[in-house]
């Protein structure tokens, strides 16, 4: 029995990662000029979350587009963060762009691979970030979950850096411009739209 179990979740998992679904754009011609809005924030007490402290480090606001998204169920990041979702602004909200960029999430990573540059590297880079969300509430945990990659979305909420009693730490990106490692945004999210 174990085996057959073993080889549906094989299958399941290669059909979901190879598949080549396509994407249905809302809102297809929405342009969406305004990167997303951060600023400092001081003095706010850590939210408790279980056996983590949530420290709020930026108010942050964004209007984007959704490129993809991934679930997670397993390790301390699931625990605060069940989803990530790719999310793209300015030319990365453009469905013409996007379409002619591989996009795929693994491990908590965005990655991203194209075969001649429908926009400048640098544009792809600062216009689309992974950002692991963390649902401030069960409205918000909701919405999240009814959300697919074409739509259009806003969120409201905090980046946020999350410490645990054993010393765990887990840090939120301060940057649009940043690649590579520790670049993720982490949101502890008070407010999520689907707004197509």
């Amino acid at each position: 029995m174990w085996r057959w179990l073993l080889i549906i979740v094989v299958i399941f998992f290669g059909w979901r990662h190879c598949s080549t679904a396509e994407i249905s754009y809302a809102a297809p011609d929405k342009v969406i000029d305004q990167a997303p809005q951060q600023s400092e924030v001081s003095g706010l007490q850590p939210i408790s979350f279980d056996k983590y402290a949530i420290q709020p480090v930026a108010e942050f606001a964004l209007e984007a587009r959704v490129l993809a998204r991934e679930d997670y169920w397993l390790g301390r990041e699931a625990d605060l963060s069940p989803t990530d979702l790719v999310l793209g602004w300015g030319e990365m909200a453009d469905p013409q762009v996007v379409k002619q960029i591989n996009i795929r999430q693994s491990g908590r990573w965005y990655f991203w691979q194209v075969d001649s540059f429908p926009i400048p590297r640098r544009s792809i880079e600062t216009q689309s970030a992974n950002m692991h969300l963390i649902p401030a509430n069960d409205e918000v945990a909701r919405t999240l979950k009814q959300i697919s990659p074409g739509q259009l979305i806003t969120l409201q909420g905090y980046l946020v850096n999350v410490n645990a009693d054993d010393g765990w730490r887990w840090r939120s990106s301060l940057s649009r411009e940043d690649i590579g490692a520790n670049a993720c945004e982490l949101i502890y999210v008070k407010q999520l739209k689907i707004i197509s």
